[in-house]
């Protein structure tokens, strides 16, 4: 059933997102990265989700520090060290997709800390409107906030946000996200180390993984994560 899935995935990469993929647009603009040992590394700003170059399978993720719901500042590596984790990337808590997805990763948060896994899910929204997330819908899992799209540019998921978000993104990070960006929403499987295990990075924010074949997915593959 995996090799089923990942094909499945895989088709959505047929779309444009390939990782390494040098970005062939004249109206691409690039922002700084803030990388390992206080080094700055440029981003090349994709203009389309489509034309997103994510992690992939195999890779190991960034370091980062992100404030939580009550603005305290997280080590997400640590915290990933502790036990398999599933981290999902969202918009913000204004996306009724995204408040959906929210919804159903509660309902399945059960069943999967059975299996041995976290949650933890980040966004754009600031550290208020995380806590706002958290009160509406109830949430009893982790929400992160990378209102300058720092780590979702370290995962290779930031994109132009079209012009019509701007202003509401502006006021819903608190003015951090300078470049005006959105993540592609994303869910990625990872051991211990910090290693991909899966992923879904679906250009169209409208789709989302079910909580469903997320829980069927989770179940396949925690045997072979330590």
């Amino acid at each position: 059933m995996l090799k089923h899935i990942t094909i499945a995935i895989c088709l959505v990469f047929s779309m444009g997102v390939i990782h390494g993929q040098e970005i062939n647009n004249s109206s691409a603009s690039s922002t700084t990265v803030h990388g390992g040992e206080g080094k700055e590394i440029q981003y090349v700003i994709p203009q389309k989700p489509e034309d997103i170059s994510p992690l992939l399978i195999g890779e190991k993720i960034p370091m980062a520090m992100l404030p939580d719901a009550s603005g305290k500042q997280v080590d997400l590596n640590k915290m990933v060290s502790e036990m398999p984790t599933i981290l999902i990337f969202y918009r913000g808590g204004w996306c009724p997709y995204c408040s959906k997805q929210l919804a159903g990763l509660q309902q399945a948060a059960p069943q999967l800390k059975k299996l041995g896994y976290q949650l933890i899910a980040v966004s754009t929204d600031a550290p208020g409107g995380l806590a706002e997330s958290v009160k509406k819908e109830s949430l009893g899992y982790t929400l992160l906030s990378d209102a300058d799209l720092d780590l979702s540019k370290k995962f290779g998921i930031a994109f132009k946000a079209p012009k019509g978000y701007w202003d509401m993104l502006s006021k819903t990070t608190e003015a951090k996200n300078k470049d005006m960006l959105l993540p592609v929403p994303s869910v990625f499987i990872l051991d211990r180390t910090g290693v991909i295990q899966f992923e879904y990075i679906n250009p169209d924010f409208k789709q989302r993984l079910n909580p469903e074949l997320l829980k069927t997915v989770a179940t396949t593959i925690k045997k072979d994560i330590k």
